[in-house]
């Protein structure tokens, strides 16, 4: 199963940061890469959140659709989700929010994923990966762009 692992600094508060990234009903209007996102469900507590995302990849001219379930943990500044059905065969992962000093956050994000499709070669399978990290790493600027002019 591939693995993606990208990190990032940010020049904000945790605080500030965990709650840009927190905020997903918002990411459609500063993400070029995200059609849509509805939130399905939220708890009570708001720590644990059920999401369809709509992605672009223009170079294809397709759509990417899935739904997942994210555990949001404020004590750790973590979020971890799964994704419960979609396009993809399997993804998982966990956004990691880091204080390195009052006004500097690093954002890691961890993403495993499995993408079948039969007959398809390794290079395809090499162009797939770069997409997927190209948008994760477009998902992370979006949100550090953000939480910066906060």
């Amino acid at each position: 199963m591939p693995r993606i692992e990208q990190s990032l600094t940010i020049n904000a508060p945790i605080e500030t940061v965990y709650a840009t990234a927190r905020n997903v009903e918002d990411f459609p209007n500063f993400m070029a890469d995200l059609k849509s996102l509805t939130v399905l469900e939220r708890s009570e507590d708001g720590n644990r959140t059920t999401t369809e995302w709509v992605g672009l990849i223009r170079e294809f001219k397709m759509t990417l659709k899935w739904t997942q379930e994210d555990v949001w943990d404020s004590e750790r500044y973590r979020d971890e989700f799964t994704q419960i059905k979609g396009d993809m065969d399997s993804m998982s992962g966990y956004w990691q929010f880091t204080s390195e000093s009052p006004n500097i956050t690093r954002f890691d994000s961890v993403l495993d994923y499995e993408y079948n499709v039969p007959l398809i070669g390794a290079m395809v399978k090499t162009l797939i990966k770069k997409k997927i990290t190209e948008n994760l790493q477009a998902t992370m600027e979006a949100i550090k762009r953000r939480a910066e002019g906060a």
